[in-house]
């Protein structure tokens, strides 16, 4: 897979490994760092171009090195003596590899598990159009399989197309959104397929994620399907649904925000008393054994059904660069946590860690499991939590 991306002024394709001498990036060498704005992506024949940017594609590089050019020295023979100069100056530069070009949409939750070293087997609907063949050559391009991925004739693949405002080297802000979505339910046979491809691929899953954006693919067949392999095999399940959270009962976990929380418990949130009481009100609710609230530059608050409430602080800063795709990191990292057997707490705390690095970076965007270990080096699970 490649990708053109435009940086400095310039213009390189790329691929994973690739190395590249770019303008200077501050940076220290080791980290993980988003270069420049992808024009066009691909593989093969098959290559989607932006307007003038592929909304959502990201690319990602290690710093290798920081240095300067070299100065170029020019020699001249004049008629009694030999002199010489230098010319131009020396430009700071970056050296970079080039370590992925990211997914996004709803390929989110995936990714990020795929991306933290786990097997992600991704289940769910596409439309048989160009947005659909896009995501399948993404999946395959990042090592993640689309045996459960099912085509369905006349559906259209969802599809979000960020306007944004800001120059080159300034912050960009998002203007406004333009959302294509599917219109009706799945049809029969294709609900039908989707179940059968459930049965086939859950039936060993440790655990299984509900990434739910209320298009109609998560019915009310597929979820009790969903229940039923989870009943046999013990594997976690957790939930993160946009509009329809209260159906899911049952479940593992769940990971609303507190703005979903609040409209769910019909009041406002405002401090952690009330938090809390409408998260219990939730959780009895949803029959669930853990609540994970997501409360944006107020950190998290863990519910645990049998054992207490825990509010975690923000990790990092609070002056984030893109929420983007954020949620989905979270639900991986503590539902991939709960299915290694951590401790509620545990997972949730790494969670908290996952979404702070996230947010730092544009763009849908995973993290890497070295990423994790080194901002791990300055925090303790569970530290700074106040439990009640």
């Amino acid at each position: 897979m490649f990708a053109v991306i435009k940086t400095g002024g310039k213009q390189y394709r790329v691929a994973a490994n690739d190395l590249l001498k770019i303008e200077k990036v501050e940076a220290k060498v080791g980290e993980i760092v988003e270069i420049g704005q992808v024009l066009a992506h691909g593989e093969g024949e098959n290559v989607t171009f932006g307007a003038p940017f592929v909304d959502g594609a990201v690319v990602t590089a290690e710093v290798v090195e920081q240095g300067k050019n070299r100065t170029v020295i020019a020699f001249k023979k004049r008629r009694r003596q030999n002199s010489r100069r230098r010319i131009g100056h020396r430009q700071l530069l970056t050296t970079v590899r080039i370590s992925e070009i990211l997914l996004g949409g709803a390929a989110n939750a995936a990714h990020n598990v795929h991306a933290l070293g786990a097997r992600a087997l991704p289940i769910g609907v596409v439309g048989r159009d160009a947005a659909g063949d896009e995501l399948l050559t993404l999946f395959r391009a990042a090592g993640v399989p689309t045996d459960g991925i099912v085509t369905e004739n006349g559906r259209t693949t969802p599809v979000k197309t960020r306007i944004m405002a800001g120059g080159y080297q300034a912050t960009r802000q998002q203007v406004v959104r333009l959302d294509r979505e599917p219109a009706g339910e799945l049809q029969a046979i294709t609900e039908d397929a989707l179940v059968a491809r459930l049965t086939a691929l859950a039936e060993r899953a440790d655990a299984i994620l509900l990434s739910d954006y209320g298009y109609g693919t998560v019915t009310p067949r597929v979820f009790e399907r969903i229940r039923a392999i989870a009943r046999r095999s013990g594997a976690v399940v957790s939930v993160d649904s946009r509009y329809q959270l209260p159906r899911f009962t049952g479940v593992t976990a769940a990971t609303p925000n507190e703005a979903e929380l609040e409209h769910l418990a019909a009041g406002a949130a405002d401090d952690e008393r009330d938090v809390e009481k409408a998260g219990r009100q939730l959780l009895e609710r949803l029959e669930a054994r853990f609540l994970l609230v997501t409360r944006g530059s107020r950190g998290m608050a863990l519910l645990e059904r049998d054992g207490a409430t825990t509010f975690i602080p923000v990790h990092g800063t609070d002056e984030i660069a893109d929420v983007t795709g954020a949620g989905d990191t979270v639900i991986s990292v503590f539902t991939l946590a709960l299915a290694c057997g951590a401790p509620a707490l545990d997972a949730a705390t790494l969670a908290n860690v996952a979404g702070g690095i996230v947010v730092m970076k544009r763009g849908t965007a995973t993290l890497a499991p070295s990423e994790l270990r080194q901002a791990l080096g300055g925090a303790t699970a569970g530290a700074g939590g106040s439990a009640s």
